[in-house]
């Protein structure tokens, strides 16, 4: 106590002790690991198409990553990343000339707001994903609902079920929606135009842009729509971005999974439009207005962030963690192969337990194959 009075001063009187271990691996480590595991090991100059948990850990410490790690930690590491073994999907390749520089631009960009980096100076302090979803018609969408079960436990004196009706025609036109989400605050904003040109897209970005002072520089995400960009004729969205401080990032071509509110519309689908069968659009555009209000206000909602989750991993082979989730605790997810994201839930019934932990043993078994 003296020597540490002598050391600390009067801090050694209320000692900030921690139990448990201390990590392992620090922070860049951990980044870097999973870097590597998410790239294909031809672009190390490696003779094989797919990493194994022995193959990884022999790099990594190969390359000075790290000194020494085992196939187990390796494989813990990495699912607290929420990088897992995945089957490879179909994919469209880009053919972008400047593929390379789009997609480092917009993932620098993901890590400002995530807090990976520091910004440096003139960088944008919001980063907003913008998109159009649609077209939105007047037809019944498909969907699940709640219904009595029919066969030997049907009810004789129930109402029949409700069914879809059949449409035949298209009537009363479409309609699109702009949407944008605000990557730092975890929000969703919309317009409903009637149709999706160059000057719409510009009044949506006029809206988006008094959302915010003038002196904060915002960064817009988008794809390269033919009305997201600027031509020989008609330049006014270059115009426009250069005199409002704002930074337009293209995603590039045949790229759009790198724009983070594609999961959005993966949930507007399932809990806005899913077994909807509106009459107007103006009950539809109700609709889902009613909707992005609820979602702003319940953003931790675990099924809505189930659904988020399942729709990243689909897109990026891994789940992104927002501000919400950061300030929470929450359960622990688990990614179960491509598109499948699950909670894991407090009690099981015992075959269920003995067939998940088959699965996770037969699966431990194949990443660790060499």
């Amino acid at each position: 106590m003296i020597h540490n009075f002598n050391t600390d001063g009067f801090d050694s009187l209320q000692p900030k002790y921690r139990g448990g271990r201390p990590k392992t691996f620090t922070l860049p480590e951990r980044r870097e690991i999973k870097k590597i595991a998410k790239s294909k090991p031809t672009e190390h100059g490696l003779p094989f198409s797919t990493w194994s948990l022995a193959k990884l850990a022999d790099f990594l410490v190969a390359e000075g990553v790290v000194d020494d790690i085992s196939h187990e930690g390796l494989r813990i590491l990495l699912r607290e990343e929420g990088v897992s073994f995945q089957r490879l999907k179909t994919w469209k390749t880009s053919h972008d000339p400047d593929y390379a520089a789009k997609k480092a631009r917009i993932e620098h960009l993901y890590a400002i707001v995530d807090g990976e980096v520091i910004p440096e100076e003139g960088e944008p302090g919001v980063v907003l994903c913008v998109d159009e979803f649609g077209p939105l018609n007047l037809q019944p969408h498909p969907g699940r609902h709640w219904a009595e079960r029919g066969g030997r436990h049907k009810d004789p004196d129930r109402r029949p079920r409700p069914r879809r009706r059949a449409a035949y025609t298209r009537q009363h036109g479409v309609r699109h929606l702009f949407p944008a989400y605000d990557l730092g605050k975890d929000k969703l904003y919309g317009h409903i135009k009637p149709v999706k040109t160059r000057t719409r897209f510009l009044e949506f970005c006029r809206y988006l842009r008094s959302l915010y002072p003038p002196e904060v520089r915002i960064a817009i995400v988008c794809d390269n729509f033919s009305p997201h960009l600027g031509t020989k004729r008609d330049g006014r969205v270059g115009g426009w971005a250069g005199a409002n401080n704002v930074e337009l990032a293209y995603t590039p071509t045949n790229s759009s999974w790198l724009n983070r509110i594609e999961a959005q519309f993966t949930a507007l689908r399932y809990f806005a439009l899913d077994g909807t069968d509106h009459a107007s659009h103006k009950e539809q555009g109700s609709m889902i207005r009613r909707y992005i209000i609820w979602r702003n206000r319940h953003a931790d909602d675990r099924r809505l962030r189930a659904v988020v989750d399942r729709a990243n991993v689909a897109c990026y082979g891994t789940r992104y963690t927002t501000p919400a989730e950061v300030s929470r605790p929450t359960g622990q997810r688990f990614p179960m192969g491509a598109g499948k994201v699950a909670v894991e839930p407090r009690h099981r019934r015992s075959t269920a337990r003995s067939w998940h932990s088959h699965l996770r043993s037969c699966r431990t078994a194949a990443e660790s194959a060499g």
